[in-house]
């Protein structure tokens, strides 16, 4: 059999993924700093949160392209709340951002046409580009007194190939809101060289800070796309529902190619288009938790590296996330081999575009006792 070359990944299990499966079956003692799914994290769900999957109007088939116009008015109440006016015409459902990102990768490139995106950042980029024969270009987010996009890198990463630029506001993983001096640069831009600009929302609720303006209230002379889900607004990564959101010039030609995208897959499901509105109605309740147990979880990790010298917290704006800087003795995997062997489980740096040597990345969003003993035993490590 041939394969396509756009699958041609090394599937092997990697040394970290076997030690981290053989530990676990073994039974031996793993507090995870890793945790990134909100189901499994110890949060508490409204009891009556599956009824809105019962609504009898699902038991119809009606195959709208850009979902039902129900779900994508509540797609715009949730906008409103952010000060943003969206009209539902600008809405395109998706079963996921990752969906949503294929989609406008079709949208906007041809085979070999190239995106821009800033590294560090999230690793699935590679895999989704891949897999629409779209090239990922990186482009530097730099660290001085905070995480911030430097335009000019940005402008030496562009080539005639690049169609679009991408960011994640704020990043995943450094947290890092894109300012508006950075989003003015960016648009700047995107006029200069034709681009448009495609920005995740993912975790925009989740600030540290003053409330963080969303991209949906579009730019001058830029074509922008918003996307965004209930994976991390409602804490509901299973039930797939996410969309995108286009304004800007030539929008309404955009979303008709879209439609024409979306009606080709019809993805979407019914009881989960009519129980939208009911999950972004009370998605107050599940994102409260996530930020008081983030917040909890960033003191304590404060705390404990106060008497760690060794290791520095670098600023982050918002998310679930945080990045360690390490000293650079050898490759941060070896490092999170000798912290697993202790009983700690946390992803090097590398994992999300960073150097080799000198990262980790830990998840604030786990359960704080378990969050307690995995910084415990990350920070011993680095003072004995």
């Amino acid at each position: 059999m041939r394969f396509s070359k756009r699958t041609d990944w090394n599937t092997e299990e990697s040394e970290l993924a076997r030690a981290h499966r053989l530990r676990v079956a073994a039974g031996l003692p793993v507090a995870d700093l890793t945790a990134s799914n909100p189901t499994r994290c110890g949060f508490a769900f409204a009891p009556e949160l599956l009824s809105a999957l019962g609504d009898a109007r699902a038991l119809d088939y009606d195959p709208q392209p850009r979902g039902l116009a129900e779900a994508r008015r509540a797609v715009c109440a949730y906008y409103a709340d952010h000060g943003v006016a969206v009209g539902p015409e600008q809405v395109v459902l998706t079963t996921s951002t990752s969906e949503a990102y294929s989609f406008l990768f079709r949208l906007l490139c041809d085979p070999g046409c190239a995106i821009l995106a800033p590294q560090p950042g999230y690793p699935l980029f590679d895999f989704l580009a891949g897999l629409d024969d779209v090239l990922l270009q990186n482009a530097p987010l730099v660290y001085d007194q905070g995480w911030q996009i430097d335009p000019e890198g940005f402008r030496r990463a562009i080539t005639p190939r690049t169609r679009a630029i991408m960011l994640v506001h704020p990043n995943n993983p450094t947290g890092h809101f894109t300012k508006p001096w950075e989003a003015e640069a960016l648009g700047g831009l995107c006029r200069e060289f034709d681009l448009s600009l495609i920005v995740d929302e993912v975790f925009l609720d989740y600030g540290f800070g003053e409330e963080a303006s969303s991209f949906a209230a579009g730019m001058e002379g830029v074509p922008v796309f918003v996307v965004s889900g209930l994976s991390k607004i409602a804490g509901l990564p299973q039930m797939k529902a996410a969309w995108i959101v286009a304004t800007g010039p030539e929008a309404g030609a955009a979303l008709e190619r879209l439609e024409v995208i979306a009606d080709t897959f019809l993805s979407m499901n019914a009881p989960v288009q009519w129980a939208l509105p009911a999950w972004i109605e009370g998605r107050g309740g599940i994102q409260e938790q996530i930020k008081a147990r983030v917040a909890a979880n960033l003191v304590e990790l404060d705390r404990q590296l106060a008497a760690a010298p060794m290791v520095n917290r670098l600023q982050t704006e918002g998310g679930w996330y945080a990045v360690l800087r390490i000293p650079a003795l050898g490759p941060d995997e070896q490092t999170v081999l000798r912290l697993l062997e202790l009983g700690v489980w946390v992803q090097p740096g590398y994992f999300f575009g960073m150097p080799p040597s000198g990262w980790l990345v830990v998840s604030l969003l786990g359960e704080e006792e378990e969050f307690r003993t995995g910084v415990g035993v990350l920070t011993g490590h680095f003072t004995r």
